[in-house]
């Protein structure tokens, strides 16, 4: 409604400024008077709504601009004055809606129909008409419309359009795929477990758009500076009245000074950049972690599954006593059954490779950061660390510990089997650390990042070994999920922040506790991406430096917009003292000097303006 009042009036004003000579005095006065009524409007009632709710807003200060001008009969003034007000709102509204649709065409990428399988053949339905358990036949180049699991076939799964990343991902019957991504090659039956807005690819578009609608801690910044900026204005410019009683050069001082392009342009900047970041399989969810992410001192890191690959895999067994490796693997397994803990899958494989039956417990507990507990057939069984076994009173016996102290000044993880109320056993574990890793703690220390810790659950010699391996600057080991969360809220405040990179379903409580959460690996995974202020889709490490250069780019934008606004403004009150400009020059000279910063964050719109920050 007002953006259609501001075109009304945008137009009428370039018909008068377009043909004004060829009207009468008389009829053009009553015209400027009642066009610009018009285009006063929705300035106006934008300016009672924040007053109301107790803000001062840019909108006032251009309500009393246009009032004093038309006063004045300063009607080229008033035309100047409805132009920059128009075209700032007018160009704020194309370029917010064409951030949202650079995320919103990612949409097309879903097919509109499907090929749904079912007994008597294949039949074609309209996207909307899939319902969950249908079982979808994709081919070689088309794209995948729902979440689901391969029922059958393998092929190469092309996941770009939401981690950014074209090389190929290889799937078989059993893995899940997801909406948007492309197959490569192959053919796949996958029955429908997502859809429509539930999928994966269409909840990171709500992400990303709820984002935009969110202001960073810079752009609050706009609004408590523009506050103060125009009640300073307003209160030189009555004071500025006093003293000279000139009222055309208050009249030009008003009018150099409305700012309406830091309100515009500083929006538009974040907008550019998480729609770019969303582009490359980094979700961020509000422009004040970008903002964030340039005050950033100290970095906190998971070992599992985040300087690891997380692909744990049980490489040793060694069983006690009488105890055979098959009934140690058998028991432990048991205990692991129902837990999804990323060891107790490790211990469940290695159970399948050794075609050992898995068995479910009567009753089963999990201890975060220690282990698990079970019940069979009235039996105890314990898998955990060292502390879970002497908590529940199991001796471990000098040559038990000196079997688990050789696994572990190896840099292996070591659990211990209790069953019965005995020791049976020790479960080795081994994790492969990133490749990427050592070149990601590089460029952190790049960016000023010296202090990088890694919390971890295992025992110092695992965490040394990683740590040697990766050039991280400090660990701390033996800690439980609470520990993280404590050592992490003990390091906060300031003006320097804290953030928590970790795989977002385990560290969920730490990424919570800090200031900026970063979570990895997170495509497919719900808890994660909504655990996290920052997801990064793809579990690539080298995500993390970038989205830092993202975010230092757009602040060093911000910042450049707000040097411009303070440039032209000066040079404008340098103008308007000097009696070289008056009303109508000085609304001519705003209205000019208004696109400055919003072009300079135009520019961000352009790919290759963050391409060249990332490298």
């Amino acid at each position: 409604m007002k953006i259609n009042v501001s075109i009304i009036a945008l137009l009428a004003i370039l018909l008068v400024f377009q043909y004004g000579k060829f009207f009468p005095e008389p009829i053009i006065h009553p015209y400027l008077l009642a066009i610009g009524i018009l285009a006063t409007i929705p300035v106006f009632l934008n300016a009672v709504k924040s007053m109301l709710q107790k803000k001062i807003s840019v909108d006032l200060l251009a309500s009393i601009t246009l009032v004093v001008s038309m006063i004045k009969g300063e009607w080229v003034s008033v035309g100047f004055i409805n132009l920059m007000i128009t075209s700032a709102r007018i160009f704020g509204t194309y370029t917010e809606g064409k951030a949202k649709s650079a995320i919103k065409g990612l949409l097309k990428l879903r097919p509109d129909n499907v090929r749904i399988k079912q007994k008597d053949g294949i039949v074609v339905r309209h996207i909307n008409e899939v319902t969950i358990g249908d079982i979808v036949v994709v081919e070689s180049g088309e794209r995948i419309p729902i979440d689901g699991s391969v029922i059958q076939g393998e092929g190469s799964i092309n996941q770009s359009s939401l981690t950014g990343e074209s090389l190929p991902i290889e799937k078989h019957e059993g893995d899940t795929l997801l909406s948007s991504t492309l197959v490569e090659s192959g053919i796949f039956l996958i029955r429908t477990e997502k859809i429509g807005k539930d999928t994966t690819f269409e909840k990171i578009i709500a992400l990303v758009e709820q984002a935009q609608s969110g202001k960073g801690l810079i752009q609050t910044m706009v609004n408590t500076f523009s506050s103060w900026y125009i009640l300073l204005t307003l209160l030189g410019s009555l004071s500025l009245y006093f003293i000279s009683h000139d009222t055309n050069l208050v009249l030009s001082v008003l009018l150099v000074t409305c700012a309406d392009d830091i309100a515009v342009a500083v929006p538009m900047a974040f907008y550019a950049a998480i729609a770019y970041a969303a582009k490359r399989g980094i979700i961020i969810k509000g422009g004040q972690y970008l903002e964030g992410l340039t005050r950033v001192k100290m970095v906190v890191v998971d070992k599992t599954g985040t300087l690891t690959r997380g692909n744990i895999a049980v490489s040793k067994v060694y069983p006690f006593g009488q105890y055979s490796e098959q009934q140690v693997v058998s028991y432990a397994a048991i205990a692991a059954s129902m837990s999804q803990h990323p060891i107790s899958k490790a211990i469940l494989l290695y159970a399948q490779k050794k075609h050992i039956e898995i068995k479910q417990p009567e009753i089963f507990d999990e201890h975060p950061g220690k282990g698990v507990m079970a019940v069979f057939h009235h039996q105890h069984i314990i898998v955990g660390n060292k502390k879970l076994l002497l908590d529940k009173h199991i001796t471990i016996s000098y040559e038990q510990m000196q079997q688990y102290n050789k696994s572990s000044n190896a840099g292996y993880s070591v659990l211990f089997v209790g069953y019965d109320g005995t020791c049976i056993g020790n479960i080795v574990l081994s994790d492969e650390v990133r490749p990427e890793i050592r070149t990601t703690i590089q460029s952190l220390k790049h960016f000023g990042i010296r202090n990088i810790v890694m919390l971890t659950g295992d025992n110092e010699k695992v965490a040394s070994h990683v740590m040697e391996q990766t050039g991280i600057t400090a660990y701390h080991a033996n800690l439980l999920p609470e520990d993280k969360v404590a050592f992490i809220k003990s390091h906060k405040g300031g003006r320097h922040l804290v953030a928590m990179v970790g795989d977002g379903v385990n560290d969920a409580a730490a990424l919570a506790a800090s200031d900026i959460g970063i979570a990895m690996g997170t495509i497919g995974t719900d808890a994660a991406i909504e655990s996290s202020d920052i997801a990064l889709m793809h579990d690539n490490l080298q995500k993390i430096p970038e989205v830092i250069a993202i975010g230092r780019h757009v602040v060093k934008i911000a910042h450049q917009n707000f040097i411009i606004w303070g440039v032209v403004n000066c040079i404008g009150l340098v103008l308007v003292f000097t009696r070289v400009i008056g009303p109508a020059e000085a609304a001519a000279f705003n209205f000019v000097t208004d696109f400055f910063p919003l072009m300079n964050s135009m520019r961000l719109f352009r790919r290759q303006s963050f391409d060249r920050v990332i490298g």
